[in-house]
């Protein structure tokens, strides 16, 4: 088990005021079986005209925040203290062939799928960065031979990718198509994220995208940095078993199984469902936008002393 402390802030700074704002916020950790959020935070420069909490149709916590005055700046910043447990190694010891999850995904005339099924289904379908294509099933196809368990196949993939596409910031943005990843082999964790999407959904597999935290070691003898981290991404994909709803999750940027050094924030069918932030906004003409994500175990506290005064020091200068 461990507990950790993440602060998140995004800050946009536009040439000209904006009149009127619309931002929908995913920045609240999920509740899970292996995860709790023990307090959660929320300052907002300038203060909003209204707020509405609710939970989306994947079951995220979000916020809706309107802006009504006019406004040259926006300040989020989060702060989550939330405790993980690394899964039990247990549970994933006997997985199925890979075909046999497949399956049960498949329509079959007369068949009434399980609410659990039913429920994985939504995460079988492309969606806008999850493509089915010929192309991801063939470069996938040789991590998911007949007969091979979910576990293996899935652990394969997962591998293949962090061996075969370089992390290059500068490669992408977050429109670039993901077919045009799976060319370059080149972009950043919400990229691999996407590629390993569409592999599984483009062979008959239910697969969805994460957006969450992990924790970032520095070089030996020096500090953690205070707000060098951003968010991260990963990849969860169902594979029933005793427990019908069971996911794997499986990280390809580092070639890892998610454990207590990942916070989950939100799933959904990619990121286009779960962004930490996004909106409309009325006027504000070029937009600069920085954002900083500072994850530390509560034994470092003392470290995040650092940025406690960020928020007074910025309402100061502004």
């Amino acid at each position: 088990m461990a507990r950790y402390r993440v602060t998140h802030d995004t800050h946009y700074r536009y040439d000209a005021p904006v009149a009127l704002s619309r931002q929908l916020l995913h920045l609240t950790p999920r509740e899970l079986p292996r995860q709790q959020c023990l307090d959660h935070r929320r300052q907002i420069i300038p203060e909003p005209s209204f707020q509405r909490e609710h939970d989306d149709a994947f079951g995220n916590a979000s916020a809706m925040l309107a802006f009504e005055a006019p406004h040259d700046e926006l300040w989020v910043r989060t702060e989550s203290v939330v405790e993980v447990f690394s899964p039990d190694p247990t549970s994933f010891a006997d997985t199925p062939a890979w075909e046999t999850v497949r399956n049960r995904l498949q329509y079959h005339a007369g068949d009434s799928p399980s609410p659990v099924t039913l429920a994985a289904l939504q995460y079988r379908f492309g969606s806008p960065y999850g493509r089915i294509k010929r192309r991801f099933a063939n470069y996938a196809a040789d991590c998911f031979p007949p007969g091979r368990s979910m576990l293996d196949s899935v652990l394969a993939l997962n591998a293949k990718i962090h061996r075969d596409f370089a992390f290059d910031p500068e490669a992408t943005t977050v429109a670039t198509p993901v077919a045009d990843v799976l060319t370059r082999r080149r972009g950043v964790c919400q990229d691999f994220a996407h590629v390993m999407v569409s592999c599984l959904r483009s062979i008959g597999l239910a697969a969805r995208y994460v957006s969450g935290y992990i924790l970032t070691t520095p070089p030996p003898g020096q500090e953690r940095l205070i707000g060098a981290d951003a968010s991260h991404a990963w990849v969860s994909v169902w594979c029933p078993g005793e427990d019908e709803d069971r996911w794997i999750d499986a990280d390809p940027t580092n070639n890892l199984l998610p454990g207590s050094q990942h916070i989950t924030l939100a799933w959904g069918r990619d990121f286009g469902d779960v962004s930490p932030l996004r909106g409309v906004i009325l006027g504000g003409g070029e937009q600069e936008l920085k954002v900083s994500v500072t994850m530390l175990p509560l034994d470092e506290l003392p470290l995040n002393n650092a940025t406690s005064d960020a928020l007074a020091q910025w309402q100061k200068q502004s």
